[in-house]
């Protein structure tokens, strides 16, 4: 570590102390280079997935039907692949020019359904406002309050997802946010529609022809199933980027924006062939201080925000006993222990 990183180190953690902390103090920390795009190497990333995905369907088709399952959580980790290119895209951090990224990031997000300029701007709204109980869109608990009101089909759709259903998050956010037009603004309606229709359209060509072609087994067999474990991997880097019995959730008065995105933010370690198909998605905290990080430059700013800022990241390794301590303790809300179990909540 350099003189000046010791010097950065010693004026930011006095900042922390005295929760002056401005994100772009954080920033300022990673290397420049982590933030220049490399066509070459953007490029050879679709390259790669685009061979995943033929591969994984190639298996689909030939194998054996007990191999099949195998094929499946091959072919639809590949295509969580296309997502985190079209990731890439909705963040402008893929390509240079504006028209390339919406290109590319409809072509990626067709065979998943997602209108791209509708999830483009739900998605900034969740990194203006991580972590924030009033404002965040990605798992962001229920207050007891909101819990209680509900009626009891909304309830139980909750406690489904915030439990053993949880890799069936990512489905609901999907259908409920994504085609409705009231969740955009005057400015964006024009652009959502748009990303709306394209998918429809993909849609009412592509799922007729496939039954026409290879049956309602087929259309299970090739797409549905591989579509379940795309959500599968949605629904668990999602939930797990930030959700922790530790992460605290705060009201807007008490919000701090650069704490929020170093300290709300987790570091999850995947099998690494999880890691190559999905493109490092699970280096997540660098990600959050600034989206300006193309995802081949993430593990790079990790090692300097580890370097600088070690203390104030949270890491953790992908498995079922950390998922369980996630699905049985993070039900609802709570300002003084982040969070309380459904069953605590019933008794308070």
């Amino acid at each position: 570590m350099t003189a000046t990183t010791d010097k950065f180190s010693g004026e930011f953690c006095t900042a922390i102390a005295t929760k002056n902390l401005r994100l772009k103090d954080i920033i300022k920390t990673i290397p420049p280079e982590c933030f220049q795009k490399d066509r070459r190497r953007a490029w050879l990333s679709v390259l790669i997935n685009v061979l995943a995905v033929i591969v994984g369907y190639g298996a689909i088709a030939f194998s054996p039907w007990y191999l099949l399952p195998l094929a499946w959580i091959f072919t639809g980790t590949a295509l969580t692949g296309f997502f985190v290119l079209g990731h890439d895209c909705a963040h402008r951090s893929f390509a240079n020019r504006r028209w390339v990224n919406d290109l590319v990031g409809h072509t990626l997000m067709l065979p998943l359904i997602y209108p791209f300029h509708c999830w483009r701007f739900l998605h900034d709204r969740h990194h203006a406002q991580t972590n924030m109980v009033t404002g965040d869109n990605a798992w962001v608990p229920w207050e007891l309050e909101a819990y209680n009101e509900s009626n009891f089909i909304v309830r139980y759709f909750y406690q489904a997802i915030r439990m053993n259903l949880w890799w069936t998050g990512s489905i609901f956010h999907w259908a409920m946010l994504h085609f409705d037009v009231k969740q955009f603004s005057d400015q964006e309606r024009d652009k959502a529609k748009f990303s709306m229709a394209v998918v429809i359209i993909f849609a009412i060509i592509f799922f007729p022809t496939l039954i026409f072609l290879t049956g309602f087994w087929g259309f299970v067999k090739f797409w549905l199933l591989p579509w379940l474990v795309y959500h599968f991997w949605m629904s668990t880097f999602t939930i797990v980027h930030h959700t922790d019995p530790d992460i605290q959730f705060n009201y807007p008065p008490e919000w701090n924006q650069a704490l929020a995105q170093l300290e709300g933010t987790v570091h999850c370690t995947y099998p690494f062939w999880v890691e190559i198909l999905c493109h490092d998605i699970n280096v997540h905290i660098p990600h959050h201080l600034t989206v300006a990080i193309p995802s081949y430059n993430l593990r790079k700013a990790h090692a300097s925000l580890r370097e600088n800022w070690g203390h104030h990241l949270k890491e953790t390794s992908f498995s079922w006993p950390m998922m369980k301590r996630i699905v049985d303790r993070c039900h609802i809300y709570d300002a003084q222990t982040a969070y309380k179990t459904f069953q605590e909540s019933r008794q308070s």
